[in-house]
């Protein structure tokens, strides 16, 4: 039994999703994966499957019926790591632009640092870690980080940052029935709450790739979710 698991939701994947399993079982520390698959019409979880008689102990699938975003994919993954009793929890992307050899990195700031909550960061020490993104959108991305820090005074660089590890204390204390966002938002909900809970937060500088196979979901939906969610976070000062 691992201590830690990592939950990759996937909504078309199938480019990616065996090589990034077999990734993240290849790394030194034995993690434990969870795939939230949406029903993926590409044949996603079929592959999981097959993957599951090689990995049974170790590789578990959750499908869901429809497509209802990345937020309601981790939070019915953080229930499920709560119910199988796991004290580490670590959001991944599918596509690589996380890499795997930086899970370990995470997972020791928890484990060793005493961060309740470990960020893979791409704007920490006044630098932009990003690969493979057009100016457009590393400035997009930048300046919404910063927009949000001066919004919610929250003291994280990367605000939207996907790669994250909790201690299972921070999602026990987290109303995660109660969370409200379920695009970019979602990532900044989650850190706020955990900050105003007086959470210990810490960023691991990382190095972001953008996907080679498969495609974004960014949608202009999800950026206005994230520019106004913010406000409504500040005004409220969630959690009372």
């Amino acid at each position: 039994m691992s201590d830690a698991l990592v939950i990759i939701p996937t909504y078309n994947e199938k480019e990616n999703i065996e090589a990034i399993i077999k990734a993240v079982f290849s790394q030194k520390k034995a993690f434990h994966i969870l795939i939230v698959d949406d029903n993926s019409p590409d044949g996603t979880a079929s592959i999981v499957k097959k993957l599951q008689s090689q990995y049974s102990d170790s590789l578990f699938l959750e499908q869901r019926k429809g497509k209802n975003g990345i937020g309601t994919a981790y939070i019915h993954g953080f229930k499920w790591a709560i119910k199988n009793g796991y004290d580490y929890v670590i959001e991944m992307d599918a596509d690589f632009s996380h890499d795997p050899a930086d899970l370990i990195r995470l997972y020791n700031t928890c484990t060793n640092d005493e961060a309740d909550i470990s960020v893979g960061s791409r704007y920490v020490n006044n630098k932009v870690n990003v690969v493979n993104w057009d100016i457009k959108r590393v400035l997009l991305s930048y300046f919404a980080s910063r927009y949000v820090r001066f919004i919610t005074k929250i003291p994280v660089h990367d605000t939207t940052a996907g790669f994250v590890c909790y201690k299972r204390k921070v999602l026990e204390t987290i109303q995660l029935d109660k969370i409200k966002f379920v695009g970019y938002a979602f990532q900044i909900e989650m850190k706020f709450k955990a900050w105003k809970h007086k959470f210990n937060i810490k960023e691991v500088p990382i190095i972001f790739t953008d996907r080679v196979l498969g495609e974004s979901k960014l949608s202009p939906g999800i950026i206005k979710e994230a520019v106004f969610g913010v406000i409504k976070m500040r005004l409220s000062g969630l959690p009372k």
